[in-house]
């Protein structure tokens, strides 16, 4: 199924709602915080600073400016090339602090004990001059293999031994769910408990574009536990909220079918603890 044009973003990031919208992206927009990313359609992800190999170790000095979310300007631009070269996806290098820029600060801020917010400040411009590494979750894992790290909400594709990307995700939300829609010319109900298992899998098949399964709309499902999948998804909390699928940004879906091929491992681990 090819895609079709999106509404004017590339990535939707909706903060403290849980979104039941199963492993699909249509959000409940009742009391949901909407932030709009500003990198245009997944179509314009190819002219993104793209992950690094491996992170980036030199020395070096941040601008120490603290940026909210819509600030613009160099600061913002040495943000996003930092955070690029470090294995994070947050768009377009173009000086502007939106919602795809702000889920790889997401995803920085977790692996560096940070709490996440939108707020660059004093920690995250000194973690960013001496950034740690996401935790290894499986030791004797194969050099080419993806992490998801359920207790911290990241996933991590190795290539080759090397970190090659880190993305914010939103795993499944645990919460019992029973939903009734049109599927396969018929109206059928569906229940379940929203979980995304932990274990080790492998990746199976694959969907180009917007893929339509019984509890919603995937971006690019890459499946590898049954009809679990990563995909891009309108909707990435900081709190789980998928039906067990692990959504990630559109940005990042956009790219990572050429990174992730068939049959690699993928390795589940630990739980999120609600605070």
């Amino acid at each position: 199924m090819g895609a079709r044009r999106l509404p004017g973003v590339a990535a939707l990031l909706t903060a403290g709602a849980v979104v039941l919208t199963g492993c699909g992206a249509q959000a409940d927009l009742s009391a949901a915080t909407t932030i709009t990313g500003a990198s245009g359609t997944p179509g314009a992800a190819g002219a993104e600073a793209g992950p690094a190999k491996a992170p980036v170790t030199a020395p070096v000095t941040a601008p120490r400016k603290t940026l909210k979310l819509g600030a613009k300007g160099t600061s913002v631009t040495w943000l996003q090339r930092r955070l690029a070269a470090l294995g994070y996806l947050p768009g377009k290098a173009d000086g502007s602090y939106g919602g795809t820029t702000l889920a790889a600060v997401w995803a920085f801020q977790k692996v560096n004990g940070i709490t996440p917010t939108s707020t660059i400040a004093r920690r995250t411009w000194e973690a960013l001059e001496q950034p740690k590494t996401p935790k290894v979750l499986v030791g004797n894992g194969k050099p080419t293999r993806a992490e998801v790290n359920l207790t911290k909400q990241i996933m991590v594709l190795y290539v080759d031994g090397q970190v090659r990307l880190i993305t914010h995700i939103s795993s499944g939300s645990g919460v019992p769910y029973c939903e009734t829609t049109t599927w396969q010319g018929k109206e059928q109900r569906f229940c379940g408990s929203a979980r995304t298992p932990t274990g080790d899998f492998r990746t199976t098949w694959r969907a180009s574009g917007w893929h339509k399964s019984y509890l919603g709309q995937l971006y690019n499902p890459i499946f590898f536990n049954g009809g679990i999948a990563f995909h891009g998804a309108l909707s990435v909390p900081l709190s789980p909220a998928s039906h067990g699928c692990v959504r990630m940004p559109m940005n990042v879906a956009e790219v990572l079918p050429g990174l992730l091929g068939k049959g690699v491992p993928v390795h589940v681990r630990g739980a999120f603890r609600r605070a």
